[in-house]
């Protein structure tokens, strides 16, 4: 059965302690943490905190599933379009790579805005470039105007990122 890396939300600050409980279930769980300076009256001191409130990454076949999410502090997993959300070992690596150069990080939604120049990275029209036209809930309305036309499209908004300005 193949395993895959799974979010799992857990109680506010909990993610250590789940991420511990996780591996000593015998589980390859990932908790990405951060160091960031915090000040005390006293003195300022370098700690490590989760760089995602609330989640830690496990790998896991569909037949632990039921374990990990009993495990005392877990809450459930995360779910995107009604499944639990997948995470690529890639983008795994790239979090580990990341935080292993670089100090004081910050994580941020991607923010998508009308007017934002975007990339389209799956689906049929991958690696075209458009104008966000406008956004509703899951799907944003992409003029797609490489091609001399201005194709429009609703495209999921998972399946876009930002593109740098020519």
């Amino acid at each position: 059965m193949s395993k895959k890396w799974l979010a799992i939300y857990t109680r506010p600050r909990w993610e250590k302690k789940v991420n511990q409980l996780l591996t000593e279930k015998g589980f390859e769980s990932y908790c990405p943490l951060n160091k960031v300076k915090r000040k005390w009256s006293d003195r300022i001191k370098v700690v490590e905190e989760p760089l995602f409130k609330s989640y830690v990454f496990v790998k896991v076949s569909e037949d632990d599933r039921t374990e990990v999410r009993m495990t005392t502090g877990a809450i459930n997993y995360v779910y995107w379009n009604g499944k639990p959300a997948v995470i690529k070992e890639k983008e795994i690596s790239a979090i580990r790579r990341f935080l292993n150069e670089h100090e004081y990080v910050e994580a941020r939604p991607m923010d998508a805005k009308v007017n934002q120049r975007v990339r389209i990275i799956k689906g049929t029209f991958m690696d075209q470039e458009g104008k966000i036209l406008e956004l509703r809930h899951k799907t944003a309305k992409i003029a797609i105007d490489s091609l001399g036309y201005i194709l429009v499209a609703y495209i999921d908004r998972t399946k876009l990122t930002s593109a740098l300005p020519e």
